[in-house]
């Protein structure tokens, strides 16, 4: 069953600022780990380091930018009955194949992530951009969506991970190597020295990442609200200058 194109979407592609907007919305705006809170187990389970949220991101990402496209591409011929089971079928065949590229090429990193790669299928942000835009939007703006939602969480994984590892280990970039291979092991830094044996449980286990994420959050909104006022702030210094105009012309 082939369903007809609304006329929304065979108007041709957006306009430049389109693309900006949507760059903006996922990296900020509606960034889906700070504003949507979607996808929060994979967010809070695996961001112990900067290279496991990292690597978890990055995963995610592909995943989301190349579903949206896929969903994006066969929309016309999906029946409205049954777009959430073929939505999920084309984002756990995509799931698939990631999986078993990092188990083949990135064995020792695909242990440490181990059941969060398949779960990837059942990831909110995934199956809601599919929902709500891919099957809205052409390929390409659906891809871009797909990409810059997933670069989003992947800055929240690896500063929430990042933070974590500094308050819990005194390292940054601990196991670098698994997503870099050897070369990576010149990227950890020992901000503490290893002999000290640092560790702060409390950022390494479960109640950590709340914390952590609650700090993130707090952070975006605050500097939001100082975005606002500054804002805000525009208009009001520059009617000084418009009232001499004013009073001249009259």
């Amino acid at each position: 069953m082939q369903t007809s194109p609304s006329p929304a979407e065979n108007a041709p592609t957006a306009e430049p600022g389109r693309w900006r907007k949507l760059a903006v919305d996922g990296l900020w705006k509606q960034n889906p780990g700070l504003v949507q809170l979607l996808g929060l187990c994979p967010v809070l389970a695996v961001s112990s380091t900067a290279v496991n949220g990292m690597a978890l991101g990055l995963a995610t990402t592909l995943v989301t930018a190349l579903s949206g496209a896929a969903v994006a591409a066969v929309r016309h011929y999906i029946p409205n009955e049954i777009r959430n089971p073929v939505f999920i079928l084309i984002i756990a065949a995509l799931v698939t194949c990631v999986d078993l590229t990092m188990n083949a090429y990135l064995h020792a990193l695909y242990g440490v992530l181990g059941i969060f790669i398949p779960l990837i299928t059942t990831n909110c942000i995934v199956l809601a951009r599919a929902e709500a835009f891919a099957s809205k939007n052409p390929a390409r703006e659906a891809a871009f969506d797909g990409l810059t939602m997933g670069l989003g969480l992947t800055l929240v994984l690896a500063a929430l991970g990042a933070l974590r590892e500094l308050f819990g280990r005194g390292t940054l970039f601990s196991g670098a190597e698994l997503l870099f291979g050897e070369p990576g092991r010149a990227l950890t830094l020992h901000l503490v020295p290893a002999e000290a044996n640092y560790q702060f449980l409390l950022a390494l286990l479960p109640p950590g990442a709340f914390i952590g994420l609650a700090c993130l959050i707090a952070a975006k909104n605050a500097l939001d609200a100082r975005t606002k006022r500054r804002a805000a702030a525009r208009p009001t210094q520059a009617e000084p200058d418009a009232a001499p105009a004013t009073e001249g012309a009259r």
